[in-house]
Parts: structure tokens; sequence; C-alpha cells
């Protein structure tokens, strides 16, 4: 159980999880206020958005080359970090919500979750542990501010802010955290 506490510390894992929860606790605060209602995915893409690039930084380690020459095997500890981080900042978004109106459905919150944390990893994987938040910051900003999808690519593109059923924002999340984790796994964070 040591290993376990020395890798969360090692990952910046109470950082995250502090980050996570104020930014969830700081939308649900903006909700009870009677925001936009439940029709607006952008108060909940913006708390997913945060708590997976608040997790990004634990992506790389403290010294990469001591990470490379370890006698452990990387690729299931790092599919269950993606994954883990994943599961912890949709339970902290589907958590708050309780209290309060709720935000998003369930469907959304798993989809977009995953979604944003393979594309965290696969920000790593290309920029490294320190840069991988740019990747879904840019997607992020795009989505925000794109016009309403009219064609296939323009939904692929704005997936984040589509509704749970949609084909396309399904499928884009999904490969998007088959190939983000797979790539993360695999490689690691670059140097």
């Amino acid at each position: 159980m040591r290993w376990l506490t020395l890798y969360a510390r090692s990952r910046q894992v109470p950082a995250s999880l502090a980050a996570v929860l104020i930014s969830a606790v700081a939308m649900w605060a903006l909700a009870r206020d009677g925001g936009e209602g439940p029709d607006d995915p952008r108060p909940a893409v913006l708390v997913l958005a945060t708590g997976a690039m608040a997790f990004s930084i634990g992506l790389g380690g403290q010294d990469l080359a001591l990470d490379r020459t370890a006698a452990i095997r990387w690729v299931p500890r790092r599919t269950a970090h993606v994954l883990l981080a994943g599961a912890i900042v949709g339970a902290a978004l589907l958590t708050v919500q309780t209290m309060g109106a709720p935000v998003a459905t369930t469907a959304f919150v798993v989809r977009d979750s995953a979604g944003l944390m393979g594309l965290v990893a696969l920000g790593a994987v290309i920029s490294g542990g320190q840069y991988a938040w740019t990747l879904p910051f840019a997607w992020l900003l795009f989505s925000f501010f794109a016009p309403p999808p009219t064609s296939a690519p323009m939904e692929v593109a704005t997936w984040m802010l589509l509704p749970p059923g949609t084909a396309a924002g399904t499928w884009t999340a999904l490969i998007l955290t088959v190939v983000g984790t797979a790539a993360y796994a695999v490689a690691g964070p670059r140097r």
C-alpha cells in the first residue's frame, strides 16, 4: 500500500483531486443561482475539462529517465491512471449535482470525462506531462466558439457539447479514449 501512496504523491494526485472538487463545487454553486439549466452543456463540459486538465499534470513523473528505468511494468499502471482519473472526474460532477439541480445526464458525463481523459493522455504523449492540458484546452475553446454543427466534421469537432445520444459525439469520445489511453500506456509521456 505504501507504493500506491508514493505513486499518488509523485503524480500530484492530491492537488489534482483538490482542483476537481473545487471546480465541481463552483459549478454547483453557480447552478444553484438558476443558470442556463440542464439544456446548456457548457457548465458540465467546463467542469469535466477542468478536472481532466488538473489530472494531466500527473501523467508525467518527476524524472522521466527514472520512470523509464524502473523495474515495474508501466503499461497497466498508466492505463489504470488514465481510466481512474476519468472516473474520478465524472464521479465528482455526478456527486455534486445530486445536491442540486441536474446539470448533465450520466451518459453525457461518462462520455465526456472518458473522451477528455483520452485527449489529455494523447496530449501527454505528444507534448509531455507538463503540457498535456493544452490539447483538451484548445479543443474546448474551439467547441465553445464554433458555430452550431451542421455537418459530420463539425459534429466531430464539437463532440463535447453534443447530446449523449449523438453517434458522432459518442464515437469521437470512444476513439479519443482508446487511442489516447493506449498511446500513453505504451509510449508514456514525451520527454
